[in-house]
């Protein structure tokens, strides 16, 4: 359910990008409008996809195993007026310090641009409230294991920017300021969409609620370390905005639309399993060493579920990126040459990928064992380790290699790639520590890469056998047919388990 939940969410970024690509393309614009939304947007992955999740949800979780049922409900009802009172003063800042905010956004805009990503900043600050407390609703509905309506709700706001587009596209005098309120509305729609069913499992309510309770103080003291561990690769891709600002036109525009496209399989696989895992991991009772055999075989499941669809998902953005970015992206005044640029900074993330999606499933279980300085420490080297390459492979290696100044872009993602292979190692070493290590074999890793490549060079063979006028259609035909030879390559090698125990789900 959570899968599903957000596959039709990413669907809708995704449909939600294309349009905006038609629009925008890589112009100026596009960067002010990507670096701007970079804060709703932010805080919407950052707080959507587990970081108020990953602090509360353990703490709720165990009160209502232990059937403490009343107390669970005071600690949400103390994290949601906190929330307001902090996220009240933050709009409110925000609204008032975006000059100011500009040189932590995009240091490198200048002019008119600059203006356009000021006011852009003010318009959206609004819509950071309405999406924290959307995040404290997807809290309390997945610790009810209610996971669907909190993981779908953004379609609602996609679908509000998608029909901004459509009413004013060809008749606003000022598009970009037009569609960022309709940004805002889609924020209050998400928000208003969960809350009728959070007030349902909240009731009734205990009566006055207090804030000093040892349970919120829980909440409380986790939510610094996992904000900045859960939220790593958003942090990440926030450092990489910042460094684009200072490359020419259309980079800050191009690393978003990669971004996209690299946090589909993220959000989709690595979060979706570590979503569902968490509040199985946080109520695991018994022994010591009990409660440790448990998050073994959680954790192995959970890894062999995300290696088999995220492995395929690599091979084709680093393979067929130009296809998948085309597929998605090529219309109006985005064209080819957008297309494979774009494609050049996807590849760059594609390192990293499997990575990422395994970090965020060791990372659940630290949360679940109630420890959030361990995936804190290791979460800031990334950061650092990100921003010393970034800065190198984007502002110092092009120079040094003759290539134009915007290709930096793409070193900034291959960058980001290779720290997280080091996150992830890290955070493994460390969990092994912990519970012991956890039985994944290689050779099954080993047999899916075999099974993706194989597939990839097929479907590589077939873009540039097939000739056809629509990009989409294009698309359409090479990434069925790599999907379907992955899919047949695995079964053959034996390595299509997650697969075959879904659909027998589906059936039974």
């Amino acid at each position: 359910m959570v899968a599903a939940g957000i596959l039709l969410s990413r669907i809708s970024g995704l449909i939600r990008d294309s349009v905006f690509a038609h629009y925008f393309g890589n112009s100026d614009v596009a960067d002010a409008f990507r670096a701007a939304f970079r804060i709703p947007n932010f805080l919407q992955n950052l707080f959507g996809e587990g970081v108020l999740s990953a602090s509360m949800i353990p703490v709720y979780a165990r009160l209502r195993a232990g059937g403490k049922n009343e107390e669970a409900t005071r600690v949400a009802e103390a994290v949601g007026a906190i929330l307001a009172l902090v996220t009240s003063v933050i709009v409110l800042l925000g609204i008032l310090a975006a000059p100011w905010l500009i040189a932590v956004i995009a240091p490198g805009f200048e002019g008119e641009k600059r203006e356009l990503t000021i006011r852009l900043v003010r318009i959206f600050f609004p819509a950071v409230g309405l999406l924290v407390f959307s995040a404290w609703c997807l809290g309390i509905l997945n610790s009810h294991r209610k996971f669907f309506l909190s993981y779908v709700a953004p379609v609602v706001s996609n679908a509000t920017i998608i029909a901004t587009f459509l009413i004013f596209g060809s008749r606003a005098e000022n598009l970009v300021i037009t569609v960022a309120w309709g940004t805002v509305a889609g924020s209050a729609l998400q928000f208003l969409v969960q809350l009728p069913v959070v007030l349902k499992l909240l009731a009734p309510f205990p009566g006055a609620f207090q804030l000093g309770t040892e349970s919120v103080r829980t909440v409380l003291t986790n939510f610094f370390p996992v904000f900045v561990s859960r939220g790593v690769v958003q942090i990440s891709a926030y450092v990489d905005s910042m460094i684009a600002s200072f490359l020419p036109t259309g980079a800050v525009a191009a690393l978003a639309y990669a971004q996209t496209l690299n946090l589909l399989p993220i959000s989709l696989f690595g979060m979706a399993v570590s979503a569902a895992e968490l509040p199985a991991m946080s109520s695991a009772l018994g022994s010591q060493e009990e409660i440790a055999a448990a998050l073994r075989r959680r954790i192995a499941g959970g890894l062999s579920q995300i290696a088999f669809f995220v492995v395929p998902s690599a091979v084709a953005f680093l393979v067929l990126g130009d296809v998948v970015v085309a597929t998605i992206y090529q219309s109006g005044v985005f064209t080819s040459a957008d297309a494979r640029f774009v494609w050049a900074v996807l590849a760059g993330y594609a390192v990293g990928l499997l990575a990422s999606t395994f970090g965020r499933l060791y990372s659940s279980a630290f949360y679940a064992l109630r420890d959030t300085r361990t995936p804190l420490k290791i979460a800031t080297i990334r950061v650092s380790l990100s921003v010393v390459l970034g800065l190198i492979a984007a502002l110092v290696l092009p120079g040094m290699l003759g290539l134009e100044p915007r290709w930096g872009t793409a070193g900034l993602a291959l960058a980001a790639g290779i720290a997280g292979w080091v996150e992830y190692l890290l955070l493994r070493r460390s969990l092994q520590q912990r519970i012991g290590p956890v039985e994944y074999p290689a050779i099954t890793v080993v047999k899916l890469w075999t099974a993706a490549l194989i597939a990839g060079a097929a479907g590589f063979a077939i873009h540039n056998f097939v000739q056809v006028r629509s990009p989409r259609l294009e698309g359409l035909i090479v990434l069925a047919a790599y999907g379907l030879l992955y899919f047949a390559f695995a079964a053959l090698l034996g390595v299509a388990g997650p697969l075959q125990r879904f659909l027998r789900r589906r059936s039974a």
